[in-house]
């Protein structure tokens, strides 16, 4: 499994950089007792490789049949399992299933099943935690709707949190979507919903963690 800096996060790690390199060349040259200085430059440093460890972008291959399979879009923990009426696309009853993502997991987003993009749809909205359920229709959001290979549709919801302001989806209508494959980034902590028919077989509990790209947290029927 490759590590790389996703390139959402190039330019913030660029300027963080240089913000804490100013802030602690000026505590060394300026401020005494010499504690203080090492106290800053230890913060600074557990804060950058947070930050690193929040863009990392790993590429991740897929072990195992594919067929009828559906992955865990994200890093994170399941925090949602039920079934519910999806009101804005899929306009019927499907099960739902959301993964948080926390300030310490990788934020890249995956597709969770091979097939075709359909539709992407931006809606705009509120920055509520994303542990609440209104987070799913009240939040800033994309969704993406995707024509698994079984002929099955799947909805993607990426979700906005109380601190993630930025939601990129690089899905684009008409393209393969492939597992191994990036659909998205969302930075700094949110969730991502997956809607499902509801006669997939679920493989995850709440309170369960997953992988984003490996983690088979489903199984679509035959259409």
């Amino acid at each position: 499994m490759k590590v790389k800096i996703h390139r959402e996060g190039t330019n913030i790690l660029l300027v963080l950089l240089l913000i804490l390199t100013v802030v602690n060349v000026s505590a060394w040259m300026f401020i005494r007792p010499v504690a203080i200085p090492w106290t800053f430059s230890a913060i600074s440093g557990i804060l950058y490789l947070l930050v690193i460890n929040f863009f990392r972008s790993p590429r991740r291959t897929f072990h195992g049949s594919r067929e009828n399979v559906v992955v865990s879009s994200v890093d994170g923990t399941v925090v949602a399992l039920e079934e519910v009426f999806e009101p804005e696309v899929l306009k019927r009853k499907v099960r739902m299933l959301s993964v948080f993502m926390s300030v310490f997991n990788v934020h890249a987003n995956w597709f969770p099943v091979d097939g075709e993009v359909l539709m992407v749809r931006h809606h705009s909205g509120r920055f509520l935690s994303a542990y609440l359920p209104k987070a799913s229709t009240d939040n800033e959001r994309s969704t993406i709707l995707i024509r698994a290979t079984n002929g099955q549709e799947i909805l993607v919801r990426q979700i906005a949190g109380a601190v993630a302001r930025r939601i990129v989806t690089y899905a684009e209508p008409g393209e393969e979507a492939n597992i191994e494959d990036h659909l998205g980034f969302i930075k700094f902590g949110s969730r991502v919903d997956l809607y499902l028919p509801l006669d997939c077989e679920i493989f995850v509990k709440t309170g369960e963690k997953t992988v984003g790209g490996v983690t088979v947290v489903g199984r679509l029927r035959d259409k």
